[in-house]
């Protein structure tokens, strides 16, 4: 009998490195470990084995919106009690990555929203976040960067203390500054000084928008916010004239395709912008979001490009390529990355 592909098969660049550059590691815990961390704790559950916590923490259907969504995340919030539970999750999203061939992986978070139901001060979990995630990025052989978020829906006080959470580990891991969350109800309007701060003090800049609220959140998201890259933004494709400038200007866009689907960003995989938006000239990466919470992995998104969308190997090649170039990494760090792969 032959033996099973490989996962890693379906990446059309075997020799290139496989990058991805949107991942929350607070969307990702293993639901084996949700069960564990609550038993140890002594923290209730509505289920008491992995198949029958399955429905609450994984979205096995599509959702009304981004906040139905975004409603799976409240039992893996839960078991986040303490910063050996924090420095846990890191650890397993790293060794996650390398089951998947990841080379290098962006991984975001909110010190805030994983502090919040423990009382968890923000930049205790930035740092305990910096250290798991060096200490496995290093044991693994894994390039890791960290993304600090601003939570929208925590509001505009709240978000000031992720930003200098973030500001206070750049020198430890953390990149670039992101806004996630309640799109719809919390706009980019309200977090304007946050991110000239977080500009001011070295920080890259990557934004949500263009997912619960339209092309003019992505817009607002580049003109006001300083947005070098946008997280999902699929939305931009129900404007030209928008899709035409993150084309002129190069602005990669961030594209979860499974993860669109279960917020009913998109009504289906056949319904997904992303080979239009190539076809426009659109830098667009491929990434996952959530993994745990959709049940999926970077594979099985590559897989869904070229089968349930319909894209060629030159564009999965190109999916590929981009998310290097858009990688938050100077051009030294590529280099090795690359050279890296090649010496396998």
């Amino acid at each position: 009998m032959s033996p099973a592909p490989s996962p890693h098969a379906v990446y059309p660049l075997p020799d290139e490195p496989v990058v991805e550059i949107h991942r929350h590691l607070d969307g990702n815990v293993r639901t084996e470990t949700v069960l564990d961390l609550a038993r140890r704790h002594g923290l209730p559950l509505p289920a008491d084995t992995v198949e029958g916590l399955r429905p609450h923490v994984q979205v096995l259907e599509p959702t009304a919106d981004l906040v139905g969504f975004l409603a799976r995340f409240a039992l893996l919030q839960r078991v986040m009690v303490d910063l050996d539970a924090v420095r846990r999750i890191v650890r397993e999203n790293v060794e996650d990555a390398l089951a998947e061939g990841i080379d290098h992986v962006e991984l975001r978070f909110s010190p805030a929203f994983m502090g919040e139901v423990h009382g968890l001060e923000p930049r205790a979990v930035a740092e305990a976040v910096c250290d798991a995630a060096a200490a496995a990025g290093e044991a693994l052989g894994v390039g890791v960067a960290l993304i600090g978020i601003v939570s929208r829906q925590y509001g505009p006080e709240a978000g000031r203390r992720e930003v200098e959470a973030a500001i206070a580990c750049r020198d430890r891991g953390v990149v670039a500054l992101d806004l996630a969350g309640d799109e719809a109800g919390f706009p980019g309007e309200l977090f304007v000084d946050h991110f000239r701060r977080a500009r001011d003090a070295g920080l890259r800049v990557t934004v949500h928008a263009g997912e619960a609220a339209g092309p003019a959140s992505v817009r607002q998201a580049i003109e006001e916010l300083g947005a070098e890259r946008i997280g999902h933004g699929v939305r931009a494709v129900e404007d030209p004239a928008l899709v035409e400038l993150l084309a002129e200007r190069g602005i990669p866009l961030e594209v979860c395709p499974t993860s669109n689907v279960q917020t009913s960003t998109v009504p289906s995989y056949g319904d997904h912008p992303l080979p239009e938006l190539l076809a426009r000239g659109v830098r667009a990466t491929l990434n996952t979001d959530d993994p745990s919470i959709s049940a999926i992995d970077l594979p099985h998104e590559y897989r869904v490009a070229r089968d349930e969308l319909g894209l060629g190997e030159s564009d999965l090649a190109a999916l590929q390529r981009n998310a290097l170039a858009a990688a938050f990494l100077d051009d030294d760090a590529r280099r090795a990355l690359r050279a890296g792969k090649a010496g396998r």
